[in-house]
């Protein structure tokens, strides 16, 4: 259960469902409810498939590049920490689409894949979590419950833009920016929280 609450809550915060709110409801804005909820079930599917790549796939690309896993979770915590410190600065949450991709997204046919799924709610930031969770010593049981952890993610992703509009009106801007924030700053802990196992691993007399 440690194993499955420590991945849940990790990748829930790095996934932030609540970001990917304002891109689906522009895109889907014109869609009846149940081609919203179509188009949102594929793309937390999709999620939970790229999630899954990575964890498995993950290691041996690196081994594949020389990479060393501590490497990946220090790029990674970087990476985490520029995210996070997006959410807390105000006014600096970028979109992590562009103008000109959301301006062409809304004239595909299917828009769960990209940019639903990648990159919003799969993006560098969660796959550098799902390769820096797979290691040797893990066991057919440990991983099941890591890969519970990603269904039970893109479970709570999938209810959280179904219920997107509610939560927007509901909200509104000021509870939508301290959501952020709050998301911002867990975010901020878990990429420090990478670095500092990673550079006590690589540099053990630091620990004493």
């Amino acid at each position: 259960m440690e194993i499955l609450l420590a991945t849940f809550t990790t990748l829930f915060s790095v996934v932030n469902p609540f970001g990917a709110m304002p891109v689906f409801l522009t895109l889907t804005e014109e869609d009846t409810p149940a081609e919203r909820a179509n188009i949102g079930l594929k793309a937390c599917l999709y999620m939970v498939g790229v999630l899954m790549v990575s964890f498995f796939a993950g290691q041996y690309v690196l081994n594949f590049f020389g990479i060393n896993i501590h490497h990946l979770r220090i790029a990674g915590g970087i990476l985490l920490m520029r995210s996070a410190f997006d959410l807390l600065t105000p006014g600096g949450n970028r979109a992590k689409v562009s103008e000109e991709t959301l301006e062409e997204s809304m004239h595909k046919n299917d828009i769960s894949f990209t940019p639903l799924a990648m990159p919003m709610l799969s993006g560098p930031g969660s796959m550098a979590v799902c390769i820096g969770l797979f290691t040797g010593k893990l066991s057919y049981s440990d991983m099941g419950l890591i890969v519970l952890g990603f269904v039970l993610v893109a479970l709570a992703a999938y209810i959280i833009l179904m219920s997107s509009l509610r939560l927007t009106r509901f909200l509104g801007r000021p509870g939508m920016a301290a959501l952020a924030r709050i998301m911002g700053f867990l975010t901020l802990a878990i990429g420090v929280n990478f670095m500092a196992t990673a550079i006590i691993a690589l540099f053990p007399g630091l620990s004493r």
